[in-house]
């Protein structure tokens, strides 16, 4: 692989994400600007399935990249020359879409004969904070709540992570798209429930708040999905009512488990939280008064850095330049071209493996 050109500024990293549906791209100088970005939503193709199918999705990026890449170097200004390394998600996310992301970054780094980074899709969101806030110092505790991860790590530094907790089931992301669907309020499911829940009272349904006071550190909401399910089929109770008592049940086992973290591991300097559930309101209010609680700084990224952003990507490869010393020095060979997509690709490899679904990472 060819060495980045050194220079005295701060780096440039054209970032890709194509892991689920949003095709992204961005450029990103390592000092923390942003110079270009575009992100194309898939919802119009996948609305009418309810969720997102993974040949769409993958079809839809293939389509997609290349105009975008295109548009947002015409945007800055800038040619492959000017940039100093690729950096594209390449995992874990469905399959096809990180495929075609990372192929596209390899074909880049090869022609412009520049460094491939590949980015562990959720490395990129427990740094993302640090983008938007460069007073955000190692170590933090991270909440990363999405649509298919649901965990509490200690970020220690760029490529240093250590889970402390996970999803035995089913991510909190999911069960918000779970019960939009259950509620028929479209897709995509986290924004409407949240809009529907500010119309209902969080107290009228009776819902579970699974593993809430265990011993156990983990999450768990496939009971909570199933608690909506009869609550829904049972008629007895409004919409917006099942909504509000859905998110405020959530929102009591963050917190619960977040306890947790902070007794067996704590004190960390900071909270943070990211990843698609860290844009509901509700959440975020919720984590705050945590932090105030335990004398914590809270640290959220902006709503357009939350959910699946090229952003994200290309500042994680500036963060990783940056650990390698990438000012002192200069010829940086990144990542192989024979890299592998992953579909799974856990963030702490050498966690232990817990009950259920955990596995994922």
């Amino acid at each position: 692989m060819g060495s980045a050109t050194h220079t005295s500024e701060a780096p440039i990293v054209l970032g890709i994400e194509s892991s689920c549906d949003e095709t992204a791209v961005a450029l990103v100088r390592g000092d923390g600007t942003i110079i270009a970005q575009a992100i194309a939503s898939q919802e119009a193709e996948h609305a009418p399935y309810g969720g997102v199918v993974p040949e769409i999705a993958a079809r839809a990026h293939a389509e997609r990249l290349a105009p975008m890449i295109e548009r947002v170097m015409g945007e800055a200004g800038l040619t492959l020359g000017d940039v100093d390394a690729i950096a594209a998600t390449a995992g874990p996310g469905l399959i096809g879409g990180v495929m075609v992301g990372l192929v596209s970054a390899k074909a880049l780094a090869m022609a412009a004969d520049k460094p491939l980074l590949a980015v562990n899709h959720l490395e990129g969101h427990a740094l993302s904070p640090r983008l938007a806030d460069a007073d955000l110092a190692f170590p933090y505790l991270l909440l990363l709540v999405s649509g298919g991860h649901c965990q509490i790590l200690a970020v220690e530094g760029v490529g240093q992570y250590r889970r402390l907790a996970t999803t035995i089931d089913d991510a909190l992301g999911e069960a918000f798209d779970k019960t939009a669907k259950l509620l028929r309020l479209g897709y995509p499911g986290g924004p409407a429930v949240e809009r529907l829940a500010l119309e209902g009272n969080p107290k009228a349904v009776p819902l579970p708040r699974p593993l809430k006071g265990s011993a156990e550190p983990h999450f768990s909401f496939a009971g909570l999905k199933s608690a909506v399910l009869r609550a829904v089929d049972s008629g007895a109770h409004q919409p917006a009512d099942i909504a509000a008592s859905f998110q405020q049940a959530a929102v009591e086992c963050l917190i619960d488990r977040l306890e947790a973290a902070l007794t067996s591991a704590g004190p960390f300097p900071a909270l943070v939280v990211a990843g698609g559930v860290a844009a509901n309101k509700t959440v975020r209010a919720a984590l705050e008064t945590l932090a105030a609680k335990h004398a914590m700084r809270f640290t959220a990224p902006p709503l357009a850095l939350c959910t699946d952003n090229a952003a994200m990507i290309a500042w994680a490869g500036c963060e990783r330049l940056a650990a390698e010393s990438w000012a002192a020095d200069n010829h940086f060979a990144g990542d192989s071209l024979d890299f592998v997509a992953r579909p799974r690709w856990p963030l702490d490899p050498e966690a232990e493996a817990v009950r259920g679904a955990g596995v994922k990472g």
